[in-house]
This record gives C-alpha cells, sequence and structure tokens, in this order.
C-alpha cells in the first residue's frame, strides 16, 4: 500500500536532527524499532519501484520464452523427422548411386572386352583363309607322311655313306619312283633337314663347329638320329671336333690311335 505520496509525506521527519536510530533508543525501543523500519520501507519502496517493472518484463519474457521453447521443441519435432526421411532419402540415393557406379564399371568392362574381342575377330578373320588352307594342308600331309617316313628312314638306314649326289640319286631317281610304282603318297618336295631336325638344333651344332652346309648337316642327323654307332671318315676332323664339343658336357673319352 505504500505510494509516493507516503513517501512524500514522511519525508520531512526524516530531515529532523532526532530523527535518527539513537535518539530513539534513548527515547523507547519499539520507538527505535520503528523508526528503522520507517526508513527501510522507504528503501524498499524506492528499490521496489525499479524492481517490480523487471519482474513483469522477466514474467512476459518468460512467457514468450516458453512460448519460443515450445514452437522451438515443436520445429525440432518436425526437423528431426526432416532429417529421418532425409536420411532414408540419402540412403536411397547412396545406393543407387553405387549402383550406377557398378553399372558404369560393369559397362566399361564389357566395352572392354567387346573391343578386345572384335580387335581379335578382326585380327583373327585374316587368318581364316592361311587356316583353311593349312588345313587342307595337314590333311595332304597326312596322307603323304607314309611315304615321308619311309623316305626318311631309308635316308638314315642307307645313305650315310655315300657323297651329296649319289644321296639325291637314291631319293630322287630310285626310291621315290619306287613309291610311285607302288602308289604310295609322298612330297614331291620334301625337305629330309626340316623333317627330322629344327632350326635351334642346327644353330647349335654350328656353334659347336659343325660346318653349315647340307651335306654335313645331313651327316650330324644320320650321327645323332640312326640306330647304330656312326664310322665317319673324317680327313678334315671336323666331325671329330663337333663331337668333342657336342659330348664334352658328357664327359666323352677320346682316344688316340
Amino acid at each position: 500500500t505504500i505510494n509516493d505520496e507516503t513517501v512524500e509525506l514522511v519525508q520531512p521527519y526524516f530531515e529532523m536532527e532526532d530523527y535518527t536510530l539513537q535518539h530513539g533508543k534513548k527515547v523507547c525501543g519499539n520507538v527505535a524499532g520503528l523508526l528503522s523500519w520507517t526508513k527501510a520501507m522507504v528503501v524498499f519502496y524506492g528499490v521496489n519501484r525499479e524492481v517490480l517493472p523487471l519482474k513483469a518484463n522477466l514474467a512476459k519474457q518468460e512467457g514468450r520464452l516458453k512460448i519460443a521453447n515450445a514452437e522451438k521443441e515443436k520445429a525440432q519435432a518436425e526437423l528431426d523427422e526432416k532429417q529421418a526421411e532425409l536420411d532414408k532419402v540419402q540412403a536411397k540415393f547412396d545406393a543407387a548411386m553405387k549402383e550406377k557406379m557398378d553399372l558404369e564399371n560393369d559397362a566399361e568392362t564389357c566395352k572392354r572386352k567387346m573391343q578386345a574381342a572384335s580387335a581379335l575377330i578382326d585380327g583373327l578373320s585374316g587368318e581364316k583363309v592361311r587356316w583353311t588352307q593349312q588345313s587342307k594342308e595337314f590333311k595332304s600331309q597326312i596322307k603323304r607322311l607314309v611315304g615321308d617316313i619311309l623316305l626318311c628312314t631309308g635316308f638314315l638306314s642307307y645313305c650315310g655313306p655315300f657323297n651329296q649326289d649319289f644321296r639325291n640319286l637314291l631319293l630322287k631317281d630310285l626310291w621315290e619312283t619306287e613309291l610311285r610304282a607302288h602308289k604310295i603318297p609322298f612330297s614331291d618336295d620334301l625337305n629330309l633337314i626340316s623333317m627330322l631336325v629344327d632350326q635351334p638344333t642346327i644353330s647349335e651344332w654350328n656353334l659347336q663347329g659343325l660346318p653349315g652346309d647340307h651335306l654335313s648337316i645331313q651327316n650330324g642327323i644320320i650321327v645323332t638320329k640312326a640306330s647304330r654307332y656312326p664310322l665317319l671318315v673324317d680327313p678334315q676332323t671336323q666331325g671329330k671336333e663337333w663331337i668333342k664339343n657336342k659330348e664334352q658336357d658328357n664327359e666323352l673319352q677320346v682316344k688316340s690311335v
């Protein structure tokens, strides 16, 4: 119930010299208490006059804060719901992107395989004619194989002692005529050397000292392929040196006569 008028009415009393706690105690203890209480109430009124608007404003702001917090909670709930939906959509998106990348990688791999296959097919298409021709040639070779083997075995068994001319005479004029007479197929252009030995072996023989002419290579074939021990008539000692070099790793023992 204190107001500005009440405070104004008691103000003259506060300005009196004897309106103090000490003078009040001299008169009566109750008077001193009343005096102290009046001053305290005036001070309280002054302070409360500033505090009340602050309290009212505080209550108002607390009301606003409560409403704002409620709206915030509602918005947070909506945000959480939307975030959950976003997480689901994001998961679907990530799965779709992964599937897309896998498909792209598979497509790229398939494309490379198709290109490689196309290149291989294009490359092999040019070989079709050659393979067809070779297939026919293989069939023909199989038919001629009996006569070719007869000529090779005859060469290994009987041509060793003779020179190149007589060997050709035996092969071309005598044996091939005999095969034709008995209708045994054989290769007209039979190469005994390529039939009985490969080129790397010939190169190795040459490195070991065997001359590279046809007669010497034929002699090397007879020495290595014939079932009987060879007898070399070797005035130039080329065959001897070749055999020694060829069998060096096998610990060949040589006796001089």
